[in-house]
């Protein structure tokens, strides 16, 4: 019991376990003049003196992090090497995700890295109910960030699979801090604030209390698809629906705008005779958003006992605009109901045209149209997400066991709005009938019709929440076997209720399903009990060597139970070497809204050309082009009650060594295998082949897909693609992680120090079905992205006194796109800062992110509404200048 914490500090990486003299000597000697304190490390529930334990762990200061220019969780985990593809704030742009940002260690999913905050679960989003929205930590209230990069569901059971990334508060803060800082990018657009405040009063230590409190407060401005002149990297952000509007009968479109598209809105030819819009022209690829967050905690002591009580706030809005509503499936009679020709009728059309199902209403020698509603404007959405959380502690020591216990109680909200779109019924009415001009200006009648068309609304809300007990305890127990150290005992138990709904406004949701794809009658809704108990057991085998076991039990209210053990290994020979390693298995539970989610009717994200009609691009006798080729089908998706949990099989082993003084080198190796992953079919691959998957084509009377959500759920009309939750195949991933630290002090120049963290990924293959083919997904954009060989993050800093200055690489290897004609090129971006901080008083911070002012490369992705880049993996500003004024007091 006579080591101490040692923690290895350099750039923004902070390494933990390693227990090298060289390395950790200066933070050694810092360390032990305070008094000696247990810890708890991220991945054991066992509190030690030290903190070498035999798990991979990454801990990032935040303070560090706040000189690079990172205000915000999502750009934290942008940078970090171990994680792949994950859903940002921007997806939020034409999607329903209320703009939730969320974690994706390993690449497996979003819904497998398990976040913490002081060790405890936040309340997952609230509209899919499978992992909480970054946005509502708050940032300024952080002081570390730890990543455990291996599987731990023995420990913290479900989602616990590509690792774990435990946010920590600070603790005992006294004194206050007021900082300001704004963010600009040299070509416009996109410009950020944040502002933030922290108190802290009493002496947990002298006094026996402290108090706490911060505020924060972050703004970002939109940057708008015309900011940047990548938006017209085509074929990305295309659509048939357009101003003036597509016309066929049964052929191909025509558009009045003529062969070059010239004389319409942002429009482009089609290759035929009609033309495309450029929506992307529309799009935000950033959105804006105001988050504002307040922590309050506070601390008693009661002799050997600390109870805390801790509550968070936090509010997201999150505005997006879009392209003006799309109306893909109209029809325009030849004449007035009143027996009138239509004004607005194309001319040289065929007066006798029918097919073999008509719609009430519509008449022999009708014409489809195409149209985008420009009268009524841009769609808008607003998305608020409300988080709370309160947490009751007790800690302290009993008969020489260290406890922890809690009562936890989460809640998280979310609405979403919309603005600027038209009521479907009205407008289909009003180009059918003669009264609306699809193909220019509106008459008196018209512009009355569509103003009345016009609507704003609550399209659907949602609310989770999770109310929580936990508790374990742990000790020393005696040297079974004379190794020089006893060994320890972890003991835990904790149950948990999980509810959620979620709703549409059904008489609004009528209105603009055409554009939405929301199903008025959604009404999602679940609860489950969990209940769990688990143990850690640590022992020292040898002077150099301890085996650590653990195992956890949890059993579900709804689909039943899962035990999960684990067994790690840590050996140092000599001071300068240690090895470690660790095998487990894991879970992921089916999240109430995977089980519980209605089955609703939304379009494809892309275009598609369908299979059977339009193979290859070129359409069928009796089946149109414009209805059929490159068009955005109708989906169904929804819950399924008889899912079961994936389940995963994590392996590390690794070697740190110290060769020089100061200088450490990591190498970890790690494989991950995951069954049974609960997703959905990917629709490059229904769609490329309909042989196999036959059984997911409903088509309607007319042997077509629909491809206006009007269409649906009507049997006569509806034709869809079936694309429900399942278990489906597995994933088998595996790489290395590299890091490297080292640190030189001179007493005339200061101290210089480089980190690097590299994750190589040598494998990543996954299944669409169970027993399925292996797809390769590494380097290639397979399913609804790629995997990164290399992702790479190097850090130089330089500090003497109340000045510092860095240096930030950050690297992410090329890969073939979803157009595999298209190879994007790797991403390479520097960011340089310079600070000056006093520790009490005023301080200053200036730095650039994206020095060289590197695009993002060209992608043809459709996953996202962005066009000419893929927003979830680079950054659309460029070359950001940003500064921070803090006074500490």
């Amino acid at each position: 019991m006579a080591r101490t914490l040692r923690l290895i500090f350099s750039g923004t990486t902070l390494a933990a376990g390693f227990g090298f003299a060289g390395t950790a000597l200066a933070q050694t000697q810092e360390v032990q003049q305070a008094p000696i304190a247990r810890v708890e490390i991220t991945g054991s529930a066992i509190k030690r003196i030290d903190a070498e334990t035999a798990v991979p762990v990454t801990v990032l200061r935040v303070e560090d992090l706040k000189k690079e220019g990172l205000t915000t969780i999502e750009q934290v985990m942008s940078n970090l090497s171990v994680s792949q593809a994950q859903q940002g704030t921007s997806q939020s742009v034409g999607s329903s995700t209320g703009g939730a940002s969320f974690a994706n260690l390993r690449g497996i999913g979003q819904n497998k890295t398990l976040v913490l905050l002081n060790g405890r679960r936040l309340a997952n989003n609230a509209y899919d109910s499978s992992a909480p929205d970054l946005n509502m930590i708050p940032f300024a209230a952080l002081e570390r960030v730890e990543v455990l990069r291996d599987g731990a569901s023995s420990l913290y059971g479900s989602d616990a699979v590509g690792g774990v990334i435990n946010f920590i508060t600070k603790k005992n803060y006294q004194g206050g801090s007021a900082t300001f800082g704004e963010d600009v990018a040299s070509h416009g657009g996109g410009r950020s604030i944040n502002a933030n405040v922290a108190l802290g009063w009493g002496d947990l230590d002298t006094q026996g209390w402290n108090i706490s409190a911060v505020i924060d407060h972050q703004e970002q401005y939109p940057l708008t698809g015309t900011d940047r002149s990548y938006n017209t990297r085509y074929p990305g952000g295309l659509s048939t629906s357009t101003f003036p509007a597509n016309y066929y009968q049964g052929g191909d479109s025509v558009n009045p705008a003529g062969p070059g598209c010239t004389t319409g809105v942002h429009l482009i030819p089609d290759g035929g005779t009609g033309c495309l819009m450029t929506t992307s022209s529309f799009v935000d690829y950033i959105p804006r958003n105001i988050r504002d967050s307040g922590l309050i905690r506070g601390t008693l002591k009661l002799g050997q006992h600390e109870l805390g009580v801790e509550y968070l706030t936090s509010q997201s809005v999150v505005g997006t605009t879009i392209a003006p509503v799309p109306y893909g499936g109209l029809y325009m009679n030849r004449l007035r109901p009143d027996g009138t020709a239509n004004p607005y009728y194309p001319a040289g059309l065929d007066p006798t045209y029918t097919e073999a199902f008509m719609p009430d209403g519509v008449q022999p020698g009708f014409t489809h149209v195409k149209w985008r509603d420009m009268p009524n404007g841009v769609r808008q959405d607003k998305n608020t997400n409300r988080q709370q959380r309160l947490v009751v502690s007790l800690a302290g020591n009993v008969a020489g066991w260290d406890y922890d216990g809690a009562v936890t109680w989460n809640e998280n909200r979310v609405q979403e709005q919309l603005f600027g779109y038209s009521d479907g019924g009205l407008i289909t009415q009003g180009v059918r009938d003669g009264v609306i001009n699809p193909f220019g200006d509106q008459s008196a009648a018209g512009t009355a019709l569509l103003n009345s068309a016009a609507l704003s609304g609550t399209i659907q809300t949602a609310r989770g929440q999770t109310t929580g007990l936990d508790f374990h305890a742990s000790r020393e127990l005696g040297d079974w076997l004379n190794a020089g150290r006893g060994a320890a005992l972890a003991l835990g138990a904790a149950t948990t209720y999980d509810k959620f709904t979620s709703a549409a406004n059904t008489e609004f949701a009528e209105k603009v399903v055409a554009s939405t794809g929301i199903d008025p009658n959604t009404l999602n809704s679940g609860s489950r009990h969990t209940y769990a108990v688990y143990g850690e057991l640590n022992v020292p085998i040898l002077k150099t060597l301890d085996v650590t076991g653990s195992v956890r039990y949890d059993k579900y209210s709804d689909f039943g139970n899962t035990t999960n053990p684990k067994v790690s290994f840590r050996w140092q020979p000599t001071q300068a070497v240690l090895v470690r390693g660790s095998y487990s298995t894991g879970f992921r539970a089916p999240s109430l809204y995977d089980i519980h989610s209605a089955q609703t009717f939304t379009n494809t994200a892309g275009t598609y050309d369908d299979p059977v009609n339009c193979p290859g691009g070129n359409p069928l006798p009796g089946h149109s082009r414009a209805a059929n080729c490159s068009q955005q089908f109708q989906v169904l998706g929804g819950g399924n009650p008889a899912l079961q949990p994936e389940k995963s099989k994590n392996a590390t082993i690794g070697i740190m060594i110290e060769p020089l003084k100061n200088l450490s080198v990591g190498v970890d190796i790690w494989a991950l295998k995951l069954d049974h992953q609960i997703s959905v079919l990917s629709l490059d691959d229904i769609f490329a082949d309909n042989v196999k998957y036959a059984s997911r084509y409903h088509r309607n009377p007319a042997g077509e897909l629909s491809v206006d959500g009007s269409q649906c759920p009507n049997p006569a009309t509806c034709g869809y693609i079936e694309r429900l939750n399942e278990n489906l195949g597995g994933i088998i991933t595996n790489g290395i992680d590299l890091s490297a630290n080292y640190r030189w002090r001179s007493a005339g120049y200061g101290t210089f120090s480089f980190a690097s963290n590299t994750t190589y990924v040598h494998k990543y293959e996954y299944q669409n079905t169970e027993g399925g083919e292996w797809n390769q997904n590494v380097g290639v954009y397979s399913g609804t992205g790629p995997v990164f060989r290399w992702q790479s993050t190097n850090n130089l800093v330089w500090s003497r006194d109340a000045l510092s200055a860095g240096l930030t690489a950050r690297y992410k290897s090329g890969y073939v796109d979803q157009d595999p004609t298209n190879h994007v090129a790797s991403y390479t971006t520097f960011d340089l800062y310079g600070a000056w901080q006093q520790k009490k008083g005023l301080g200053l911070t200036v730095g650039v992110r994206n020095l060289l002012d590197r695009d993002p490369p060209l992608s043809y992705q459709d996953y996202t509404f962005q066009a000419g880049y893929d927003p979830r993996y680079t950054d659309p500003l460029g070359r950001t200048f940003y500064a921070r004024v803090n006074y500490t007091f």
